[in-house]
């Protein structure tokens, strides 16, 4: 069975702890002929929000940052104390939304945000209280989330914060603090980047044209996608979207050579490759489509998440014994997925076999790590049991 096309690439970034190396930027300038104002010609109607913007804090925010610090604590108990009263849902009440991509003055104001905005707000914080963070970008498995009839490829980042250290300082190496949003993250030690600011504003606004794609708002995408690559260039999921929405609008030349700039810019860029062939299809050219997609089914098959999204575009669509089976798969490649356990009780359900529904969503709700996941998962339980 093929996955249908992974259409957006979506940072939904969470934080955790390893060593890397920076980032290096691609000296090169954007090539004009990759951004196509032409056929977005009113995109400047829809102004980005500047670096600035996205990490300034309001006075209410850096009020909170100096209640958490202490004179008499020491620089790593007071970044402690900071991390932890930022995601402290009791101190801070923050509601985890992935489509809440929110600057950091209106992430602390709203209550409500994704793991980038987070992860910003943290950032920000960091520096308010004097601290030095550094973000970085984590090397993880394909990981999709379904929104709106879309597969969406979830990125990951870091965040680590130290002391800031002078010439009349001598801090120890290993005073910092490394803020983490997946507990299983930290359990898998994966491989990190360090990544600098522009980096995250190129994602931030990478986000942004994702949720204006999804609610059919092309040239509003198109100016963040824009803005995206602009500000990194390097950042080879702007082009995979410039190139969706390229595609969308029917010019398929500059969907391929975006789709191509991302592939030429890392070759195991998965997603670029299945929209490729996804491009491919549409064009008449089904061999080379078919190519692409017995090496990505060849290389995703010990993905528990792969077998996962297809499960759950299957039951979107209505194909839940199928669905079932997909589920079945993620499920015995790895079992400390809530997430699959719970896509196995929807599956359940719309069979009509309540009984394994309720025992599916039970052991989802136990592994969940979050409060929030629990009480999704648990409130599913209890509206099966009241209407049986």
């Amino acid at each position: 069975m093929n996955m249908r096309t992974v259409a957006i690439v979506l940072f939904i970034i969470f934080v955790i702890s390893t060593a890397g190396c920076a980032t290096h930027k691609d000296p090169d300038p954007v090539a004009p002929a990759l951004l196509r104002d032409d056929i977005f010609p009113s995109y400047t109607l829809f102004p980005v929000e500047t670096n600035r913007e996205i990490f300034a804090l309001g006075e209410d925010a850096i009020k909170f940052v100096n209640q958490t610090q202490a004179i008499n604590h020491t620089p790593k108990q007071n970044i402690s104390q900071l991390a932890r009263q930022i995601f402290d849902h009791a101190e801070l009440g923050l509601l985890y939304r992935s489509n809440a991509n929110s600057v950091a003055a209106e992430t602390f104001a709203n209550r409500a945000a994704n793991c980038l905005s987070l992860s910003i707000l943290t950032y920000s914080m960091a520096r308010a209280a004097g601290f030095t963070p550094q973000f970085y970008q984590v090397d993880i498995p394909e990981y999709w989330t379904r929104r709106e009839g879309y597969n969406l490829l979830n990125g990951h980042i870091n965040l680590r914060i130290a002391p800031t250290q002078n010439s009349q300082q001598i801090t120890l190496r290993d005073v910092f603090v490394d803020v983490d949003f997946d507990p299983q993250a930290i359990r898998s030690h994966f491989k990190r980047v360090a990544i600098d600011k522009e980096r995250v504003v190129a994602m931030f606004y990478n986000n942004k044209g994702a949720d204006a794609l999804l609610a059919d708002r092309y040239t509003r995408a198109y100016a963040y996608f824009r803005a995206a690559a602009k500000t990194d260039p390097t950042l080879g999921q702007a082009w995979v979207n410039l190139g969706v929405l390229y595609r969308k609008q029917g010019e398929y030349a500059a969907a391929q050579q975006s789709y191509q700039k991302a592939i030429a810019m890392d070759e195991e860029n998965l997603t670029a490759w299945e929209n490729l062939a996804v491009l491919y299809r549409l064009s008449d050219r089904q061999n080379r489509a078919d190519d692409i997609q017995a090496r990505l089914r060849a290389k995703r098959q010990a993905n528990p998440f792969y077998h996962f999204i297809l499960g759950e575009e299957a039951l979107d669509n209505g194909r839940t014994k199928q669905a079932l089976s997909h589920y079945r798969q993620a499920l015995k490649l790895d079992r400390r997925h809530h997430e699959v356990l719970f896509g196995l009780g929807k599956a359940y359900y719309a069979l009509g076999d309540i009984s394994r529904a309720e025992a599916y969503l039970t052991r989802a709700a136990a592994m969940a790590d979050s409060a929030q996941d629990k009480h999704r998962y648990n409130s599913k339980l209890s509206a099966l049991q009241t209407a049986n």
